[in-house]
């Protein structure tokens, strides 16, 4: 595995597509390109249903000692490429080094995890009421998989669907970010030369999303649809979906409220907040989005803050000692000051702006007195933009967090033992930091309620997700 890739392909049963329609992949920390990539068209698609089809017959058979061993294989393969990986990634993607080895080894995890749980897709007798019928549930894989992954975590997103898939017996046709399609090659690469079957992980590479999306959900050979991404397109998906009814799990957008109530600790709540607002440049589904802060500690919280947020260094993912890449695009980035003049406009305070950035860098930026009519109260930031907001009692403030249509995850840090039950119980989030601004864990369950998506990943039930549930009724 090379450091560089010059010319990549999109890759179908296990053989690189060759395609004169090329997407050209650009670093965004100097806007330059670094590679081409052989597009996926019409054909490709249709060989890749093919494929995968025919691999399911194979794929669902094998024991799953078998797939477990496979999945082994290929952990320690990431592993034994960490430093290749972590390179390609920082590239591509442009968040820090030290950021991109750590999520090599988060994806591993999950790819670890997933091993183990192979082994462990348990049916059950059922006690039955009738003295001449057994009962019982066995597990089967649900059949051909279509993931669709994001640019911001181009290794996790996509080891968190692939590696349970294939635990269940499942073959996956990857669409990855356009954005960030060399990881998700690489990791492709890497499943080969572990022990996938040729068509078991394939990788169609597009610019046009929905020409190739399309005819994939309207073809019953796929069976499930996994998706992480915004809100708006997973609706979208869901619709597309529908016809066919398929099985689908959707991790989509999050609006995440961090919490400080009056007892809480400043400076440990300041640094879950920096690992929470500021992981990836703050371009994570989980960051935290609105910061509500106790008039009590208020102005404590806020002098601890700054003087964090000040030390931060923006710069080339690639150059030691940076702490914040550039965001992905220029649309991003434009999407972010956007937000940041809205809230000015309407009131908002800036207490701290960093050394003004050219291209795709952003300062981080904090401001002061946010409310309910600022968009960027109601939209994901997607920035290193901390957006506080003071309140005094816990009532109002949970109905503020609330107060959304996301339920992602949320955060909050207290003292009070009893506050703390009540404000774990009455958070409408899926996933709830208490005292900790880093939550993601390959052994605990990942995903939302409300508008946030369905289903979870991760865990036992990350497994589940692709299998279906035969029952057997057998009369002696």
């Amino acid at each position: 595995m090379t450091h560089h890739t010059e010319q990549a392909h999109s890759w179908v049963n296990g053989n690189p597509w060759q395609s004169k329609q090329q997407l050209t992949v650009i670093n965004p920390a100097n806007e330059l390109p670094i590679a081409t990539v052989s597009m996926a068209d019409h054909t490709a698609t249709e060989q890749a249903l093919k494929a995968a089809q025919a691999c399911f017959d194979i794929l669902k058979r094998r024991t799953s000692q078998r797939r477990a061993a496979v999945l082994e294989r290929w952990y320690q393969l990431i592993l034994g490429n960490e430093a290749a990986l972590a390179e390609l990634m920082c590239k591509e993607q442009g968040k820090p080094l030290k950021e991109a080895v750590a999520e090599v080894r988060y994806a591993a995890g999950f790819v670890q995890w997933f091993a183990e749980e192979a082994r462990r897709a348990y049916g059950e007798v059922i006690p039955s009421n009738s003295p001449v019928h057994q009962l019982m549930t066995i597990k089967q894989p649900v059949g051909v998989v279509l993931g669709i992954t994001p640019w911001n975590f181009p290794l996790a997103m996509i080891t968190r669907k692939v590696a349970p898939a294939y635990a269940a017996g499942c073959p996956f046709i990857l669409k990855p970010s356009e954005e960030t399609p060399l990881s998700a090659i690489a990791l492709a690469k890497l499943a080969l030369e572990a022990g996938f079957e040729s068509a078991a992980f394939q990788v169609l590479v597009t610019d046009d999303a929905k020409a190739l999306v399309a005819p994939l959900l309207a073809s019953p050979v796929v069976r499930k649809l996994t998706f992480t991404g915004s809100t708006a397109v997973g609706k979208k998906l869901l619709a597309l979906s529908a016809d066919t009814v398929k099985r689908t799990s959707m991790e989509l957008g999050g609006n995440a409220p961090f919490i400080v109530f009056s007892s809480a600790d400043v400076r440990e709540a300041v640094a879950g907040l920096m690992v929470a607002k500021f992981r990836n440049g703050g371009q994570t589904c989980v960051a935290a989005n609105r910061v509500f802060v106790h008039r009590d500690v208020h102005d404590a919280f806020i002098a601890a803050l700054i003087d964090e947020v000040a030390q931060l260094v923006v710069g080339d993912g690639l150059a030691s000692g940076t702490d914040i890449g550039p965001l992905i695009n220029r649309k991003a980035k434009d999407k972010a000051q956007q937000l940041v003049e809205d809230a000015l406009a309407r009131g908002a305070k800036q207490v701290y702006r960093g050394t003004p950035c050219v291209g795709h860098f952003m300062a981080p930026t904090v401001l002061l007195g946010i409310t309910e009519a600022m968009d960027i109260y109601h939209q994901e930031i997607f920035a290193p933009v901390v957006s506080i907001i003071a309140f005094s009692d816990e009532r109002s403030v949970v109905r503020q967090a609330n107060s959304v249509n996301e339920g992602l995850a949320a955060y909050f840090y207290s003292q009070d033992v009893a506050q703390i039950h009540r404000v774990s119980m009455a958070l409408e989030y899926g996933m709830v930091g208490v005292n900790e601004g880093a939550i993601s864990n390959p052994v605990a369950p990942f995903g939302g309620v409300k508008q946030s998506g369905l289903g979870r990943e991760g865990a036992k039930e990350g497994l589940q997700e692709f299998l279906e549930s035969k029952y057997l009724c057998q009369k002696f």
